[in-house]
């Protein structure tokens, strides 16, 4: 292979999301090509190519409100790994975030932990990533009605746990073809297709028992695989989805770099996904 430093580091467009997609179907991630033409539209992706144009890294800066941002879709593809391209990538967000005084934010796995902590990244909250492969599994609690959700209420409760507001983002997926915005009472998700698993996410509700509940509804209501994003600290939900049959596949570690923010006035249950946060 070449010299990684005649590479240019280039930003990508909306036309790049069917390339972008390729890269994250080798790393068997879950995003569709929705997901890439979200971050192509809305935030900058950063690339590089070789001779004959293959796309062969990507990274990815998504604004968010408030002086906020998440660094995701730090991808390269296997061959040309282990040569610093991720690295270069990554330093391209955080100058662009350097530019526009933006807090960054990314959800590492523990490999990518390693490398972001001595680039000044600080470990915030721990997520666990479980998967259920089949959803028509008999699940452990009552299984509640299921209604549908408001946006309204979903942005406000996002905005508590996150500290910034994500309501485009929110929208974007709830107006989606297949996407669902569901509660049952107090507790409230957003579940969205993905590339192999429909997923879980952002999840609110006032107990780990109404959340189980709705998780338990959702199972009901349709069938393949799903995947939740679940807050690590909150162990009575993680032990409850994982005594409903759901396998715990890997961490996720979240970190931030630049100023500390506000405590969250309300913690999820779920995250909307580790490339958004």
């Amino acid at each position: 292979m070449g010299d990684t430093d005649d590479i240019a580091i280039v930003r990508l467009d909306p036309d790049d999301a069917p390339h972008g997609l390729v890269l994250s179907t080798e790393a068997h991630w879950n995003q569709n090509e929705a997901d890439w033409r979200f971050f192509l539209t809305r935030g900058s992706v950063f690339g590089m190519r070789v001779k004959g144009g293959q796309l062969v890294a990507t990274a990815a800066l998504l604004p968010y409100s408030a002086g906020n941002a998440w660094i995701s879709m730090v991808l390269v593809t296997e061959s040309w790994r282990r040569r610093g391209l991720a690295t270069k990538l990554v330093d391209a967000c955080l100058d662009d975030a350097a530019r526009e005084d933006l807090t960054c934010w990314l959800d590492a796995t523990p490999a990518g932990a390693g490398v972001y902590g001595p680039l000044g990244f600080t470990p915030t909250l721990e997520l666990r990533r479980l998967r259920l492969e089949n959803s028509r599994l008999p699940v452990a609690h009552a299984a509640a009605s299921l209604a549908t959700g408001d946006l309204a209420r979903l942005t406000a409760r996002d905005i508590d746990a996150m500290g910034f507001d994500r309501g485009t983002l929110l929208a974007e997926f709830a107006g989606r073809p297949g996407s669902g915005l569901l509660s049952n009472g107090d507790a409230i998700a957003l579940v969205r297709d993905g590339r192999t698993a429909r997923h879980i996410g952002p999840l609110f509700a006032n107990g780990a028992d109404r959340a189980l509940a709705l998780v338990d509804a959702i199972v009901q209501s349709g069938t393949g695989p799903l995947l939740i994003d679940a807050v690590h600290t909150q162990a009575a939900f993680v032990e409850g989805l994982t005594a409903s049959g759901w396998t715990i596949e890997r961490p996720f570690q979240r970190m931030r770099f630049g100023r500390a923010t506000a405590k969250p006035a309300e913690l999820p249950f779920a995250v909307a996904g580790p490339e958004f946060g």
